[in-house]
């Protein structure tokens, strides 16, 4: 991006990563190659240990040239604060979502177009195929390669104040959402108030009341024990989105041809671990949420996607009408 200033959180990065570099001296003394991985997803969470599988087999295939280290969990920052270090090259890998890459390439932003996708298979299909054709140029113009598409998920509501089967039911809520304004569109347009909370603050803002729900993946809910604080999970599936592996386009460019064929068919490798691991396990975090006494309905999506004239408005206006409309072409609307 043009104009871009190192954050003082950027620049706080810079003394960890001296650290643990220093800490690994011997083990990486003989590697011509140090990647950093950044990601916010927990330890626990089928995104870190797709990141595992791609530091074990990246080692493997390049008999130790390139090394990976892995800092999951939000451990260097807040996802946005990541992703700026990476376009900086102070971390040299990071997995957003098209909510963090739309500020630097707003052709990312469509793909979280209030109910664009019916299915795991269609997104991924229109994201692996002609979206990532599309959009991946774009984004090495502000200085990132786009390795793959990950996984994170359709996203869904939880609150602690009624069973939501309906818009009716949803309007008047105050909800937490992130900063991303196709999320915040779709709810607002379903009737529900948004309002923006730091995750790591999430906790706390449901037990005081502060809100009375928020909206994440199943995962999310599931491994951030999110269903123990509220007594209703509705399955929404507002809107969808995944991570999306990028590098920073000057390592990308360092390393060798045959070192960058291995990094791209791990990182898609990977990937498809993540989205085979989110997808299987969803069945059985949902019977577990159950378990613990809460309460999940299957709202009439139809009905929702009714009142989504404005959320559409917001997010083609946002994104770029010509990048909306090269979107829906991809996804046959």
């Amino acid at each position: 991006m043009k104009n871009l200033k190192i954050t003082k959180a950027a620049l706080s990065v810079c003394a960890v990563l001296m650290s643990v570099s220093s800490m690994s001296a011997i083990s990486t003394a003989q590697a011509e190659t140090t990647l950093k991985l950044s990601h916010f997803a927990a330890e626990t969470h089928p995104g870190h240990i797709a990141a595992k599988q791609f530091k074990d087999r990246v080692e493997a295939r390049t008999n130790g040239e390139v090394l990976v280290e892995l800092y999951p969990a939000n451990e260097l920052g807040s996802p946005p604060e990541q992703l700026e270090q990476t376009v900086l090259g102070i971390i040299d890998m990071n997995l957003p979502t098209q909510g963090g890459l739309d500020k630097y390439e707003k052709a990312f932003g469509t793909v979280m177009t209030p109910f664009a996708f019916g299915s795991y298979k269609q997104a991924h299909e229109v994201l692996d195929g002609p979206f990532m054709q599309w959009a991946g140029p774009k984004l090495e113009a502000q200085g990132l390669v786009m390795l793959s598409n990950w996984e994170y998920g359709f996203r869904n509501v939880t609150n602690s104040v009624r069973p939501i089967n309906s818009p009716e039911d949803l309007a008047g809520l105050k909800l937490r959402t992130p900063p991303e304004l196709q999320i915040v569109a779709a709810l607002e347009a379903a009737g529900a108030q948004t309002t923006q909370i730091a995750f790591p603050e999430l906790p706390g803002a449901l037990t005081a009341g502060v809100v009375d729900g928020q909206e994440n993946p199943i995962g999310v809910i599931y491994h951030y024990k999110m269903y123990e604080l509220q007594e209703n999970l509705a399955l929404t599936r507002h809107v969808y989105n995944s991570m999306v592996h990028v590098m920073n386009k000057k390592k990308w460019d360092s390393l060798t041809p045959e070192q960058q064929v291995i990094v791209r068919e791990e990182s898609t490798a990977a990937g498809n671990l993540m989205r085979e691991m989110v997808q299987a396990q969803e069945a059985e975090e949902l019977a577990k949420i159950k378990e613990a006494g809460v309460q999940v309905t299957e709202p009439d999506l139809e009905k929702f996607k009714e009142l989504m004239g404005p959320a559409y408005e917001r997010v083609s206006e946002y994104s770029g009408e010509e990048n909306m409309k090269t979107f829906l072409s991809f996804i046959g609307k």
